[in-house]
């Protein structure tokens, strides 16, 4: 028996950490609309729970600024103080609440879910680490752990950005950036269920792609047998849309697919694989549609203060 195919998306949720906000944006016209604000803790990775009719969303927490003057680019931006948080709230916006409050972690980025097993798992790149909590926040735990100690955490080869959930294989993904344009990225995967012998530090964990520009956010198709994701390092294989198939357990990945190049910064990832569409949001603040087989590119909308995290929703039936 197939499952029925679901209707297109019908607008996304994006994340707007200039304007400190979460707005909704209509997929047919690119109209926008501020679902929460005074999302003042650079709000970065965000995941729809369709049954449960709820967004949740990470912070990055409050940067410290360098003493003496005003930052002037991103690395002049300190994320390590233990500041991190998730927050929810319903699609249209209310009942906004912490679910791990703020100092719950280091840095929150890329956001997934297993819906089967009620469980959130979410990338803390200055922490070094993937964790995971239940769906009301409790029950959280160290998936994997790529630094021991604190000079270990401040090398970028080793912190953790994207994540993506495979509930159908059993496998998690991350994306570790390396250095900006540094091409040192890596995609790394792991068993969804941490052998009784294994700790979080220590893992065992495949690497599937390396020497990468500067891989950012994952999605994963599983029907297709397809991981997609976003690059933020230099051209010509950075800011780019990649997609490559899942590769068995024990192969590495094989040929990288660029399907579109061309962005500012490329970071959220939304895949509907019902319309064969990507949607890409850069921090410039611009959501691109990406056809996945024929047809031209469109510009969705541009939102001032930039774009991280990006979800897409589908009409309610």
């Amino acid at each position: 028996m197939t499952t029925p195919a679901r209707e297109p998306y019908t607008y996304l949720l994006a994340l707007n950490p200039g304007g400190q906000s979460l707005v909704r944006v209509d997929v047919s016209d690119g109209s926008v609309t501020e679902l929460v604000g005074g999302l003042s803790a650079f709000p970065d990775g965000i995941v729809v729970d369709r049954r449960r009719q709820l967004v949740y969303w990470t912070n990055m927490g409050a940067p410290t600024l360098p003493a003496g003057r005003a930052p002037s680019q991103e690395s002049d931006l300190d994320f390590y103080a233990r500041n991190g948080s998730i927050e929810r709230a319903a699609l249209d916006g209310s009942g906004r609440m912490w679910l791990l409050p703020e100092g719950s972690f280091v840095t929150g980025k890329q956001l997934a879910a297993a819906w089967s097993r009620g469980r959130l798992y979410w990338a803390d790149r200055e922490g070094a680490a993937v964790r995971s909590a239940d769906l009301d926040g409790t029950g959280m735990r160290d998936e994997v752990l790529t630094a021991r100690t604190d000079s270990e955490r401040r090398v970028a080869r080793n912190q953790c950005v994207g994540i993506a959930v495979d509930e159908q294989r059993g496998h998690l993904y991350w994306t570790q950036k390396g250095p900006s344009d540094g091409g040192d990225g890596r995609i790394l995967r792991t068993r969804l269920d941490m052998p009784s012998q294994e700790r979080a530090v220590g893992r065992e964990v495949e690497v599937l792609f390396a020497g990468l520009p500067e891989p950012i956010d994952l999605e994963i198709d599983s029907g297709a047998g397809l991981l997609y994701w976003t690059d933020r390092g230099a051209p010509p294989s950075g800011n780019t849309l990649n997609r490559a198939e899942l590769p068995d357990e024990g192969r590495v990945g094989g040929t990288v697919d660029i399907v579109s190049s061309g962005f500012r910064e490329a970071i959220g990832l939304a895949v509907d694989s019902d319309a064969g569409i990507a949607y890409v949001s850069d921090l410039y603040g611009d959501i691109r549609a990406v056809p996945l087989g024929e047809g031209g590119e469109r510009l969705v909308t541009h939102v001032a203060g930039g774009l991280t995290g990006l979800a897409g929703v589908h009409a309610p039936r």
